[in-house]
């Protein structure tokens, strides 16, 4: 019974801990890093001190919450290295770094700005990088993939994904998942047109001025200057 006991409680620190980290995610990419640990504490459904019990820190949690980040990194492709049909393990990378980065919403650049020290992260980036272009090598062997296509040119998919910007988070990654399948369709040895995912709203309504008649007075034409 004791032994029970022991396991129900560490399985209940282990989802508290998930909760927090899940929460304190969120929170970061919607409201940056500044969000106080009491809010965090509520979106998570525990205690302040639950959360302290934790993380001691702010810079802790912070920290761990980036590391979860950077392991989905590794882990999607990873994902598509263990793919047996190479180009569709690539095409689900790209598929899914867009989407991954999408909900990102700036956190990672925020992190480093913050705790520049926190981690090594050359290390970090070494070791994805070397998993991508294994990734890249695998798939030109197929030949679905473009000969000329090099390890910078996804580096360059992520950086030109991560400046969508749009009204919402949903509207963001509608967007990042049309913007991955137009970058799938280019990095295609004969490219194939497939339907892609539909066009999200990401510019604000325009309205038109009205032309006045020739001889009405226009008034100050800088007044309506763009």
């Amino acid at each position: 019974m004791t032994a029970r006991l022991s396991h129900a409680l560490r399985s209940d620190a282990r989802d508290n801990r998930d909760r927090i980290l899940d929460a304190a995610r969120a929170v970061f990419a919607t409201d940056g890093l500044n969000v106080p640990m009491r809010e965090i504490a509520r979106r998570a459904e525990v205690g302040p001190a639950t959360v302290y019990r934790h993380f001691p820190t702010k810079e802790m949690l912070v920290t761990e919450a980036f590391t979860d980040q950077m392991l989905a990194c590794k882990s999607i492709v990873d994902e598509g290295l263990a793919d047996p049909d190479p180009w569709r393990g690539f095409c689900l990378a790209v598929e899914k770094l867009c989407e991954l980065q999408a909900r990102d919403h700036g956190f990672t650049a925020a992190f480093k700005s913050t705790f520049p020290h926190a981690m090594d992260f050359a290390a970090i980036r070494t070791s994805s990088l070397s998993a991508a272009a294994e990734l890249i090598r695998r798939t030109k062997d197929t030949g679905r993939l473009r000969p000329d296509i090099v390890l910078d040119d996804l580096i360059l998919m992520i950086m030109a994904n991560g400046g969508i910007h749009a009204s919402t988070p949903a509207a963001r990654s509608a967007a990042s998942r049309r913007f991955a399948a137009l970058t799938i369709q280019g990095f295609q040895a004969s490219p194939v047109s497939s339907p892609l995912p539909p066009v999200p709203h990401l510019t604000p309504a325009v309205s038109v001025p009205r032309h006045k008649p020739t001889g009405e007075p226009r008034g100050d034409r800088g007044s309506n200057a763009l």
